[in-house]
């Protein structure tokens, strides 16, 4: 737990230190861990998708300033058809999926890049 902390403060430090742009977009991909079947999913800012069960919203994407294909951080809201309560709300960082994953029995999401077009 200790060692999490420390690379969070550590991602932390580095994000206040570089300037970021804001995308228009986001590419995604999606798992469906019962069927092994892999999906790219392409959202705009504020966009709604579904993705088997969940439906997965995009707030924001954000990449580091002058490098569209730098690491991207993502902002999401992933809900389950069945509740109104998100399932997962926060950052998603590209370059680092594990540190703050969605977490679900059958299905996995993760940020690629920031889409500017």
């Amino acid at each position: 737990m200790k060692t999490i902390v420390l690379i969070l403060l550590f991602w932390a430090g580095m994000a206040a230190a570089q300037e970021a742009s804001v995308a228009a977009g986001a590419a995604l991909r999606g798992l469906d861990k019962l069927d092994g079947e892999q999906t790219d999913i392409d959202l705009q800012s504020g966009q709604t998708v579904q993705f088997g069960q969940l439906t997965v919203e995009l707030k924001e994407c954000r990449y580091p300033a002058g490098n569209p294909s730098g690491d991207a951080f993502a902002y999401l809201v992933i809900r389950e058809e069945s509740s109104t309560e998100p399932l997962y709300s926060g950052w998603m960082i590209a370059s680092a999926p594990a540190l703050n994953p969605l977490d679900h029995s059958r299905y996995d999401i993760w940020v690629m890049r920031c889409t500017t077009s």
